[in-house]
């Protein structure tokens, strides 16, 4: 993998291949780029910019005390040294969060289009706000990663998969597992408490590129009001169901999310020729 030093001198790996549009793929919680592999096959007609954000990767760098926010900043800063224009961001879950900062900062304007996998605008519900998760869940959630972090990441990285009863496992989920425990517990700690922290309602009505919102139907974390609160909130959105997909519809179903992506890229406006910043 390549490496991309931030403004801090923090190195963040980053993988670029293929031609075309670029296609900034921003992960999950405790994932890395190796989360988007189906994605790959896309190169043959995008340009694929993977991205291990902040406190993650293969090993997990910049794990000092991480934030959503310094993790927009270092994809900001990557996309502005790579010169991309026209580039579509697809952020899954934390990534997601990461974009939507992005999104409403000084380097916008190199993204045409957006995609947002399986998110919510605000993670803790509160009195006006239940399209999230619950106060004592969330805290649940932190209290385990300081206790057991390998317990909760193996388990978490099953739950990001539909399993009905009766249903066998996934057959990435254990791999899934072992990679989200390969993360440092502090620096997971301090993204799910900054995670926890954002609320990005008030951001959404200022993110003029088209959205596709996808949903995953059998998704373990949030509903099909969630997905369908985005799409409203959003100046420009459009919203796609991934039946028997949960949290992770690209790898559950990549065939059909990568259909997906081709239909939804080739609805906007062709790329302008790109410039070296």
């Amino acid at each position: 993998m390549a490496q991309f030093r931030t403004a801090d001198g923090t190195r963040i790996a980053f993988e670029d291949e293929g031609e075309g549009r670029p296609l900034v793929l921003l992960h999950g919680l405790m994932a890395h780029a190796g989360f988007f592999e189906a994605q790959r096959a896309l190169a043959d007609r995008f340009r694929i910019v993977r991205i291990d954000l902040r406190g993650h990767g293969r090993p997990p760098r910049g794990g000092d005390g991480p934030s959503i926010e310094t993790a927009a900043q270092d994809v900001a800063g990557l996309c502005r040294a790579l010169g991309l224009e026209g580039a579509i961001g697809i952020g899954w879950s934390l990534g997601a969060a990461v974009l939507w900062h992005v999104l409403t900062g000084p380097e916008a304007a190199r993204f045409a289009g957006a995609v947002v996998v399986d998110m919510t605008p605000r993670v803790m519900n509160d009195g006006d706000w239940a399209l999230g998760l619950s106060p004592d869940l969330c805290e649940a959630r932190a209290e385990a990663i300081r206790a057991d972090f390998e317990g909760f990441a193996t388990a978490a990285g099953a739950a990001i998969f539909a399993q009905a009863e009766g249903e066998a496992r996934h057959p990435l989920a254990a791999w899934a597992g072992a990679e989200f425990a390969r993360n440092d517990a502090g620096a997971i700690g301090a993204l799910w408490a900054s995670l926890v922290a954002q609320d990005f309602r008030p951001r959404l009505a200022a993110i003029r590129q088209p959205t596709l919102v996808v949903h995953g139907a059998r998704s373990h974390l949030y509903g099909p009001d969630t997905a369908d609160h985005l799409v409203a909130a959003l100046p420009d959105a459009t919203l796609v169901r991934f039946e028997r997909s949960g949290h992770a519809p690209h790898i559950e179903q990549p065939d059909l999310f990568n259909a997906t992506l081709l239909q939804f890229a080739a609805k906007l406006p062709p790329v302008r020729q790109t410039q070296t910043a």
